[in-house]
This record gives structure tokens, sequence and C-alpha cells, in this order.
């Protein structure tokens, strides 16, 4: 396993989401949850290990473990709704990871998916690239969570995450990220996501643990 370059989150370290989905392979049977121990490198050779992802020095970047299905929480948000939310993204104005490959808007070759609040939530539009893969939603599904608690002069970085990815969407197409906040507690914040068609139809959806850094 690697992770390329461009996959990146905070600068030289892989973005959360898709580093999770990457190692999300190594569940056979269940829900995979990857909790990342360490920032995932990029460029670096990464090994499976009992339940682990290792990188060439034996040092655990992620722990890898299947869990029960749980139900989407973040609910469906309307395409046009979306468009709007984007607008108001906050990370146009303040942004810790302005490169991030998800929600970096110095990125014109990411995925650029901007949440906007929206009713208690962050919601933004996601046009999937060509090259469309279950890695690409759990990007998708990252960083919209942690924009339902980051805030000016307080980052986060995502911590631990499961998801159920139930279908891609088409290459090309839109479709609607939703994140929304559970609660908070000392660094940590539990928060849910999901990605739905224009039609409300849920396309995979998450759970996460964002830490405060």
């Amino acid at each position: 396993m690697i992770i390329a370059s461009r996959f990146n989150g905070p600068p030289g370290t892989g973005n959360g989401g898709y580093s999770a989905g990457t190692f999300a392979v190594l569940v056979d049977d269940g829900v995979p949850e990857v909790t990342l121990v360490k920032p995932p490198p990029l460029e670096v050779p990464l090994a499976a290990s009992a339940g682990s992802v290792v990188d060439p020095a034996g040092e655990v970047i992620a722990a890898v473990r299947a869990v029960p299905s749980f139900e989407p929480v973040a609910p469906p948000v309307t395409l046009d709704a979306a468009v709007e939310a984007a607008t108001r993204y906050a990370g146009f104005a303040d942004h810790p990871f302005p490169t991030c490959y998800v929600c970096g808007p110095e990125r014109s070759d990411g995925l650029r998916v901007f949440p906007g609040p929206i009713d208690g939530a962050v919601a933004a539009p996601f046009t999937a690239p060509a090259s469309v893969t279950a890695e690409t939603v759990w990007a998708a599904l990252d960083c919209p969570g942690g924009w339902s608690v980051l805030s000016p002069g307080r980052a986060y970085v995502l911590g631990r995450m499961a998801a159920i990815v139930g279908a891609l969407p088409e290459p090309g197409s839109q479709s609607v990220a939703v994140g929304m906040l559970s609660s908070v507690e000392g660094r940590r914040a539990a928060v849910h996501t999901a990605l739905y068609t224009p039609a409300g139809d849920l396309l995979a959806h998450a759970r996460a643990t964002w830490v405060a850094i």
C-alpha cells in the first residue's frame, strides 16, 4: 500500500479519509474501522501486519478492525441547497490545510468538497472524478465531518473512521456530501457524514472521531 503524494491532507501526510479507505481493504468481512495512530506518510511502502498497517521500520501507522453495521445519521440535503451552502465555506477565509486533496481551496486538481453550514450541519456538492474508487468515497466522507467542528484557530485531524460504501457515484456525476457534529469531549469530536444522490438516495455513510491539534 502506498499513499501517493497527490492524496495529501496536512502537508506531507496522507488525507485521513483517503488513507483510511486505502487501509480498509484489510477487512474481509464486516464494516471496516480505521484508527490512525500516526499521520500516514506519502510515497512510502506500507504493509499489513496483524490488523495493523506498518511502515518499513515496523512502526504502526494505523489499526484496522471490523465493527458492526450502523445506520446513517447525517440527513440528506438537496443539491441546490448544498451548492448554496458551499458558497459560505469557512475554509475560503481560514483553512488550516489549504492544499488538502479533498477540501483545500488551493487544489485545482483535488476533489474540491467545500462544506458550508446548513440547518445544523454542513453540506457541499461533490463531483465524482473519472477514476472514482471506494477510497475516493472515503475521502469525500472525511472532510465534511471535520468542517462540522472546525473553527478559526482550532484545527482538527481525523483520528478514527468507519464507513459503509453502498455504491460508488458514477464518474462525473454530482452528489451531496453532508457532515454533522454529534458531540465534543475535550479534544475529541464525534461526527457523522453521508453521501447522497441528488434524488436523496444514500450512497455511503460514515462515523468518525476528529482530534484537536
